[in-house]
């Protein structure tokens, strides 16, 4: 009897062992896999110190970057949440998959850098310089954007959403499959633009130029148009339901296709 239960005691030692050490290797594995967002020590004291620019992965949280010029850094995956970057040299800058949320980029040169996947929430970009910057993928949800350019601009499938870009230059951007939802486009220029299949529910385009853009199949639910210029834009299998087209310009528009039930069209009459 008491050589059984020596046997049982030795037994249940080793599940222990045995589970103790699994869930050693496999905290270690997480461990492993878990991206390094802190960067290199030295790369970041180099960085803080103006002597590097790159710093790729860093903690950048809250740091105050004022009219620095990173023209061509590499900070890509870098935290830069809460950043002052205002008024800095961005030029050609990596910072893809960034997190630069509440960061303040107001009137910061980004022209033709690199934001795909970068996250952009609340971001201030006011008369920031965006022109042939890559921002597909991008989150600017409540960022606000007023008189930013973005000419030439590749938006595609970024999340707009509640963002207030109200005058801001976007003509010739591509913003094909965009969130838009509740976006402040208020006389902002998005001529020629491509917004093929983005969703702008409850947008707001008033005075807005869109000549030559391409809206084919985007839905503009209740979206607002009014004194819109939509001449020469495609507006095929557009969803314009409940939307305010009151006073906009259609002329040259092509709008086979397009849905217009319970909208308030140009003369002023509803849509059947």
């Amino acid at each position: 009897m008491q050589s059984r239960k020596v046997f049982q005691a030795v037994c249940r030692l080793h599940m222990w062992v045995a589970v103790g050490g699994m869930a050693y290797l496999t905290a270690g594995a997480i461990a492993a896999e878990a991206p390094d967002n802190t960067g290199n020590p030295a790369q970041r004291a180099a960085f803080l110190a103006g002597t590097s620019k790159d710093c790729p992965g860093c903690d950048l949280r809250g740091t105050r970057l004022k009219r620095r010029d990173l023209s061509g850094a590499d900070l890509s995956g870098a935290d830069l949440t809460d950043a002052v970057l205002h008024a800095a040299r961005l030029t050609n800058a990596k910072l893809a998959h960034a997190k630069l949320h509440d960061a303040n980029l107001n009137k910061a040169d980004l022209k033709r850098a690199d934001l795909t996947g970068a996250d952009l929430t609340e971001a201030l970009l006011y008369a920031t310089d965006l022109s042939g910057a890559q921002l597909d993928g991008a989150t600017l949800v409540d960022a606000h954007m007023q008189h930013a350019r973005l000419t030439r601009a590749r938006l595609r499938n970024v999340d707009l959403s509640h963002a207030d870009a109200r005058e801001a230059e976007l003509a010739d951007c591509d913003m094909s499959h965009a969130t838009l939802k509740q976006a402040n486009f208020s006389n902002a220029n998005l001529s020629r633009c491509v917004v093929s299949g983005a969703t702008a529910d409850r947008a707001g385009f008033v005075s807005a130029r869109l000549r030559n853009a391409k809206l084919n199949g985007t839905s503009a639910i209740q979206a607002d148009f009014y004194r819109a210029d939509l001449s020469g834009v495609d507006l095929t299998g557009g969803d314009f339901r409940g939307s305010r087209l009151e006073r906009a310009d259609l002329d040259g528009a092509t709008q086979t296709g397009m849905k217009t039930q319970g909208a308030l069209l140009v003369d002023g009459t509803v849509g059947q």
